[in-house]
């Protein structure tokens, strides 16, 4: 539910519930928006799921959540693949390459940009698992403001910035 009002003197929603989170546009519009709200996953295609499961619970330490049988919208069957970091909020998707235009996609799914962002606690135990098993890393590790970051390829050719504790 969205609701929608201009002026600068505007009340929440009707109906008494206050529980909105409000933004204002630039042209001066306001915006009550549900206040919990999350993005829950982000869908990763790859070429293999057991590849993919490897790769993201040996090599970068998340958790599988999910790895249970589904149908494709056509009725072809599939799996839904689900993992996610430690006490993360979002996960990945793993969505099986399934026709052309998914594999024009796969490992550039965000036009040759950085596109995903793993920050963990310990930098250089995550590093030593990738190096150990052959993460192609794309930079040198270095020191930014914002913590160590090294730029790495995952197991379909997707960017990814590894970054350690902000400082």
């Amino acid at each position: 539910m969205v609701v929608r009002m201009r002026g600068s003197h505007v009340s929440p929603p009707p109906g008494g519930n206050t529980s909105f989170a409000r933004t204002v546009g630039v042209a001066g519009e306001v915006d009550y928006y549900p206040e919990k709200m999350q993005i829950d996953l982000v869908t990763l295609v790859v070429d293999d799921y057991d590849e993919a499961i490897t790769f993201f619970v040996d090599v970068l330490g998340f958790a599988l959540e999910e790895d249970s049988a589904s149908l494709t919208n056509d009725g072809r069957a599939k799996r839904w693949v689900v993992v996610r970091p430690p006490l993360a909020a979002t996960g990945m998707l793993l969505a099986q390459v399934d026709g052309d235009e998914q594999a024009r996609a796969r490992g550039n799914q965000t036009g040759g940009r950085v596109g995903f962002f793993l920050r963990v606690d310990d930098f250089d135990a995550t590093m030593a698992r990738m190096v150990a098993a052959d993460v192609e890393l794309i930079t040198v590790p270095r020191e930014e403001p914002y913590g160590k970051v090294v730029v790495f390829r995952d197991i379909a050719g997707n960017r990814w910035d590894l970054l350690g504790p902000r400082p």
